[in-house]
């Protein structure tokens, strides 16, 4: 057993000649121990990242803080499983987070529109698109973990296997890891996801002639991911924010200075369409186009992916070995049961109109087949912090919503059962994420794919009834709209927006169609649509960020004298990294819990603390603080 991840971890070999850091002896890390551990961190999860993604509209990956929170529950109660066991702890808690990541962001929609939510309907929907999500994220496995080892780089599971295999005594990783955390715990605790005592945007927009919007959100956990991503994927999806925030912005805000007194902007009637600042332009307009392109490179990407679709379908149905047939079965098994559990819930959701609970239920499988698979392969470029879980769920909604228009079902009803179909799709999209993050740990560290397979999907469950339970327990407060809303529900009212204006002929297609027609050029010049649409999606602050941390790789890579000497400082910054991404996630999650329950009362910075001023000084020292440590190392090691 090496101390340490191999080389061959990022790559550099096909997946099946790789060897895993756990290669002999029993692959089983389970036990009832293990079991408990994980159910207890799958429902601690799943009801944070509920609270804190209905309030905020962000959601933080848990498979980072799960491996670390599992690890030390594993010293303690079941030690004995070791690595093993903690690679599946970090996947149940991948499990909560990931179906409540989903969930929120379309179930409240239907207390939004004025309708109720029971436990059973909630509860039979999500489930479905658990099994259903689960089971065609199985069937791709193989193509996306082991025949993509070392393309698809899955920053965040790496980033997991390396805090797995640090805490396993691997000095180095784990005291490269621990200054990542600190660094990143400091920073976090000090701005707006705890204390909120520094501002920590450095922003500049311009309302005037020309407008734009240029931010950077100092954030260690987005810089960390930027360094595993590298400046390839990061530029590419900073070229996206560009194209949004210094073309398509200032083109909108030109045209919309020539519009008539009285015109106002269509989905919020308080604002003249003349006198739109850019966070308005961006919000009713710009967001739309992306949601566009996303809807194109969705569909683009599943349509390039039927071959392999295709070829795992038939390696499952003709799996010979025993061992195989047993995983494949598990595999067809969850997909069968999804889809059985979504026409259950079809006609269950669909007030006896039988023929709404036929064609709902075969659309939604055919959306979520689609975005389950551009899900995982999205998962395996940037991991599932900033997967566009939304941006697919709206491409998505879109399309069931005209059907539904075609059909004639435009009543409050309709538009109730709609957002159910809606969240069997976003929950099967969303797990799919956690689900290929969990597996490729599983992968790297030797973990059993079907003993994973298991433990995820009973995290998963346990996940379901904790978020509907959650819900159902804030359902007054959530339906509350207007200003000072006790829960902001950013993405849950922009779907309750958008679906009943597409059934009230009220949406503004022009941008949805712009973004589609965008995306169909981007993969006629050859170009990665959905890294490109991301990017448009996304603030710029959060792109920016990401750019910095692939810059900092770059600088460390061009400051090494020796191949040798570059990969070993690229690895430290990895494992560095790694320690951001957890530093950030936990105390992060942390704040934001004690923020919701009141404990912490921050007002906001003043002063000086307000400005961008603050944000630069923020910016350099997490830099230089990243740097250093790297730097620093290998000029003692070429002295020796």
């Amino acid at each position: 057993m090496h101390k340490k991840l191999s080389k061959d971890a990022y790559g550099g070999v096909q997946g099946k000649n790789y060897v895993p850091y756990v290669s002999s002896g029993s692959k089983s890390g389970g036990n009832i121990a293990i079991l408990i551990i994980g159910i207890l961190l799958a429902a601690l999860f799943a009801a944070s990242t509920a609270y804190s993604g209905m309030k905020s509209g962000l959601t933080v990956a848990a498979g980072i803080p799960g491996s670390i929170i599992g690890s030390a529950f594993i010293a303690i109660f079941a030690k004995q499983k070791g690595i093993l066991g903690k690679n599946l702890v970090q996947g149940m808690s991948s499990g909560g987070e990931s179906v409540a990541s989903g969930i929120i962001f379309v179930l409240p929609s239907i207390l939004l529109i004025g309708g109720n939510i029971s436990f059973l309907e909630g509860f039979i929907v999500s489930i479905g698109g658990v099994l259903f999500g689960m089971g065609i994220a199985s069937l791709v496995y193989k193509n996306l973990v082991v025949e993509e080892h070392g393309n698809l780089m899955f920053p965040e599971s790496m980033a997991i296997s390396e805090t797995l295999v640090a805490s396993e005594g691997a000095g180095e990783s784990m005291k490269y890891m621990g200054i990542g955390f600190v660094v990143s715990g400091v920073i976090t605790l000090v701005t707006g996801s705890f204390l909120n005592v520094a501002n920590n945007v450095i922003s500049y927009v311009n309302e005037k002639f020309y407008k734009w919007k240029l931010e950077v959100e100092v954030n260690p956990l987005l810089l960390g991911i930027g360094f595993i991503v590298g400046i390839e994927v990061s530029l590419t999806m900073f070229a996206g924010s560009v194209l949004a925030n210094f073309a398509i912005m200032p083109l909108i805000s030109y045209f919309a200075d020539f519009a008539r007194e009285g015109e106002r902007v269509w989905n919020d009637p308080s604002v003249a369409l003349g006198g739109m600042q850019v966070n308005q332009i961006s919000g009713s307009y710009v967001k739309y186009i992306g949601a566009g392109m996303m809807l194109s490179g969705g569909l683009i990407g599943a349509i390039k992916l039927i071959p392999t679709i295709v070829v795992s379908i038939k390696e499952t149905v003709s799996a010979k070995s025993t061992d195989q047939a047993g995983k494949s079965s598990f595999a067809s098994l969850l997909l069968i049961g999804g889809i059985i559990v979504g026409f259950i819930a079809g006609f269950f959701i669909s007030d006896g109109n039988f023929v709404m609970a036929i064609i709902g239920s075969i659309l939604s499988f055919f959306l979520s087949l689609l975005f389950v698979i551009v899900s995982g392969r999205l998962t395996g470029t940037i991991g599932t912090s900033n997967l566009p879980v939304s941006g697919m769920t709206i491409a998505s909604l879109v399309i069931v919503t005209l059907l539904f228009v075609i059909m004639g079902w435009i009543s409050p009803g309709h538009n109730k059962s709609l957002l159910l179909f809606g969240t069997f799709i976003v929950t099967a999209i969303s797990i799919a994420g956690g689900y290929s993050q969990s597996q490729k740990v599983a992968f790297i560290i030797g973990g059993e794919k079907n003993e994973m397979d298991k433990y995820y999907l009973l995290a998963s469950l346990v996940g379901v009834t904790v978020v509907i339970g959650v819900i159902l327990l804030l359902s007054n407060q959530l339906a509350i709209t207007g200003d000072n809303v006790p829960f902001a529900l950013p993405q849950a009212n922009l779907i309750s927006t958008l679906t009943s204006g597409i059934m009230s002929g009220e949406l503004p297609w022009h941008m949805v169609i712009v973004g589609a027609i965008i995306g169909i050029v981007l993969f006629l010049l050859k170009l990665p649509i959905m890294t490109i649409a991301i990017g448009f999606y996304l603030p710029i602050a959060t792109t920016s960020i990401i750019l910095i941390g692939a810059i900092v790789r770059l600088f460390v890579e061009k400051m090494s004298k020796s191949e040798h000497e570059k990969e070993t400082r690229v690895g430290n910054g990895i494992s560095l990294s790694s320690g951001l991404v957890a530093g950030g996630s936990i105390i992060g999650l942390v704040g934001i819990i004690l923020q919701v329950l009141g404990v912490i009362k921050g007002t906001g910075p003043k002063g000086f603390a307000a400005s961008n001023g603050m944000g630069y000084i923020l910016l350099v020292v997490l830099i230089i603080l990243t740097i250093f440590p790297l730097i620093k190392n290998k000029v003692n090691n070429a002295r020796e």
